[in-house]
């Protein structure tokens, strides 16, 4: 496989969100993520039915074996594939996979060089350790989500990109890429308590600095980057389409004004506050006169720090993104290429997502697990 990161076992516990995207981050970077699915209960209806479908991006670049945990065969086993892996990352609440036996204490004495990278909203301590939660309340926590949306409406979900994937994904991908250098020093490895509240609060470190020292207002659509400066918003257009203007710098922000031909003098003075609001109503009529395609020509690649709003459809296909091969197509389904970028070794999507306990066989195979022994944990219905 390719990627900086061929070479490297992770064994990944299936769950939801932010665990399958770390684990795709680790694969797209070329590393071997065998993903641990449940072995399905015959009948049992699924609540997620794009799961284990081409659709199931996050899924991508893995094979699944599938096992029945209940069994202790299928915990023996998987403590057997612990002691060839470098890495196990699980998402659960606390506490469930102790009660599995399958914790950082009996993984790590299997292998202890094991970086064990556990994923959770609140974390594993404290009093909400162990209480449901969902990305819009990790980032409610953080601070953040109330610094979102417009003045005059309740705090905006930015999707779940903040805490689910910025906040808590990445940060345990990031935290495993460090504990494993840590390891080549001490020789042991460590646990890994990625917490998506302190995520997403450690983005906002930028806006939490601003704030102490009396640069950001509490008031949501008040601030520089919280669409309350008219230099700094999304805009409609003649056509219903939208635009995105961010011409902070003065020299930026001089070309925005000339090319949209503004030469009101309540303008000039563009970080007065105060005539914001009155500002971004007289700029937002400007932007109405055109299509949002009249404002590309006129604006995309220039100084003023444009781009056109695009949906989902329209993104892979703007040339730039084309220039750069930055959306893949995988078993006909589009969607983003790995990142970031690397000079000599070139990250890849090895595979389409797989179906829960389509490789179980090949993956016990390829880890040397004696073929009698697969014959018995097949007929015991354990994979």
């Amino acid at each position: 496989m390719a990627g900086p990161l061929a070479g490297l076992r992770v064994i990944e516990m299936v769950g939801l969100g932010p665990c399958p995207f770390a684990a795709m981050m680790l694969a797209d970077m070329g590393a071997e993520v065998i993903r641990i699915d449940r072995k399905a209960t015959p009948g049992a209806a699924n609540p997620f039915p794009m799961l284990g479908t081409k659709f199931d991006v996050m899924a991508r670049g893995r094979r699944s074996l599938a096992l029945d945990l209940k069994q202790p065969e299928a915990r023996e086993l998987l403590l057997d594939l612990v002691a060839q892996a470098d890495v196990l990352i699980e998402g659960f609440r606390p506490g469930v996979m102790e009660r599995l036996g399958l914790g950082p204490e009996p993984c790590q004495a299997r292998n202890p060089s094991l970086v064990y990278g556990r994923i959770t909203g609140w974390g594993q301590t404290g009093p909400l350790a162990k209480a449901a939660g969902h990305d819009i309340n990790y980032l409610a926590l953080s601070g953040m989500l109330q610094a979102m949306g417009r003045a005059d409406t309740p705090p905006s979900p930015p999707l779940n990109l903040v805490g689910d994937f910025g906040g808590g994904a990445m940060m345990l991908a990031f935290g495993v890429v460090c504990a494993l250098l840590e390891v080549r020093t001490s020789g042991k490895g460590q646990v890994i308590d990625a917490a998506m509240v302190e995520g997403s609060a450690l983005l906002g470190a930028m806006i939490y600095g601003f704030r102490a020292f009396g640069a950001w207002s509490d008031q949501r659509g008040a601030n520089l980057l919280d669409g309350g400066a008219h230099f700094y918003d999304t805009y409609a257009c003649a056509d219903g389409k939208f635009i995105s203007i961010g011409a902070i710098e003065p020299q930026f922000y001089a070309l925005l004004l000339r090319l949209c031909e503004i030469s009101d003098p309540a303008f000039d003075t563009q970080m007065d506050v105060t005539q914001w609001p009155a500002l971004k109503q007289k700029i937002a009529v400007i932007f109405q006169t055109k299509s949002q395609q009249e404002w590309c020509t006129l604006m995309e690649g220039s100084e003023v720090c444009f781009a056109p709003v695009l949906d989902m459809a329209a993104a892979p296909q703007h040339p730039h993104n084309q220039a750069r091969a930055s959306f893949i197509e995988v078993d006909g389904v589009s969607q983003p290429a790995p990142a970031p970028r690397f000079s000599r070794s070139i990250p890849e999507v090895s595979a389409p997502p797989a179906a829960p306990g389509q490789h179980s066989e090949a993956i016990l195979t390829d880890w040397k697990i004696a073929p009698e022994r697969i014959a018995e944990l097949l007929a015991k219905k354990v994979i």
